[in-house]
């Protein structure tokens, strides 16, 4: 096949093969849209919320709170992991807000305790 003489019909049938392929692999991130993680990014640090969207160029929050410094209720269970089964304790937080994360991150998933935690945890003044 001759690449330079290939009709508009068929260079339309490669790029659907191609389309499609895209189309039906699932993303990875799929099951995680709709519920409460903690994200974790260079630039952002750690910011908790309900991921609404996500792909590989970054992904948006909605309720998002920064975590400024963080403890989990149960000490045992360190760093954010911790944060994400147990909840906050001695920790400051900002308020909520609407927030896109444009930069590698990763996401863990909260326990329902964890989202309760973190939600109700007062907002931390600046000074």
């Amino acid at each position: 096949m001759d690449i330079d003489k290939l009709t508009i019909g068929q260079a339309k049938e490669i790029a659907a093969i191609f389309g499609r392929e895209k189309e039906t692999r699932p993303s990875i991130m799929a099951e995680f849209i709709g519920k409460y993680v903690i994200v974790r990014s260079r630039n952002e640090g750690l910011n908790a919320g309900k991921l609404i969207a996500a792909d590989d160029t970054g992904c948006v929050i909605e309720d998002a709170r920064r975590l400024w410094y963080h403890e989990p209720a149960d000490k045992a269970v360190s760093w954010y992991e911790g944060v994400a089964i147990h909840g906050l304790a001695n920790s400051k937080a900002a308020p909520p807000r609407l927030k896109v994360i444009v930069e590698d991150y990763s996401c863990t998933l909260c326990t329902e305790k964890a989202e309760a935690s973190i939600r109700g945890y007062e907002d931390h003044a600046q000074n």
